[in-house]
């Protein structure tokens, strides 16, 4: 009887098909759920992919992942597979993340306690992954309708940051040239 399938090994079976697809398997989990295994597979889009991980991806590597699974012994007979992409709230950790990121509002939770909420404008790669940096362009919401205030860059070490997340934007001003769409979707702006 082969031994019970644990994450790691379905990671090391489903990784090279997801590679094979062009994305990045961020996380695998094994689980349960109601009485039923779960498998979670969380994937990304490459550090130079300038676009997120769309649906038909998910689709297309779900079927390709459900297959690589099928010769995997140590899988329960029954469970059910869930894949996702990493989502637009999920956090930033790491370098790639950022990178995808440029051009969105991000805030940053800082290794002394302080915080730091922005245009994230560049992610600058060092001689060692210690030495990676954001560029963050700070902004302070208008009140009452105001633009909002504009700070100088900020060039930030990523080993400072101890959180980062992307500020969904719901509406974007149509005359932003800082790295936003500059075409509205609807009335109001477009979702990111």
């Amino acid at each position: 009887m082969p031994a019970p399938a644990s994450a790691q090994r379905i990671r090391e079976t489903i990784e090279p098909v997801v590679t094979a697809a062009g994305l990045w398997l961020e996380d695998v989990e094994l689980g349960r759920e109601g009485g039923q295994a779960v498998v979670r597979v969380v994937l990304d889009a490459p550090e130079d992919a300038e676009e997120q991980v769309d649906l038909d991806g998910v689709a297309d590597v779900s079927r390709a992942v459900s297959a690589a699974l099928d010769d995997l012994d140590g899988l329960p007979e029954r469970y059910t597979l869930e894949v996702s992409s990493r989502g637009a709230t999920a956090p930033l950790v790491a370098r790639r993340h950022y990178a995808r990121a440029i051009g969105r509002l991000v805030v940053l939770r800082l290794d002394d306690g302080g915080s730091l909420t922005g245009r994230l404008v560049d992610v600058e790669r060092g001689a060692t992954d210690a030495e990676d940096a954001v560029v963050v362009t700070p902004e302070t919401p208008g009140v009452k309708g105001r633009p909002a205030k504009i700070g100088e860059p900020v060039r930030l070490p990523l080993a400072r940051v101890r959180e980062g997340r992307v500020e969904v934007e719901l509406v974007r001003d149509k005359d932003d040239a800082r790295g936003g769409d500059s075409a509205p979707d609807g009335p109001q702006g477009r979702e990111d």
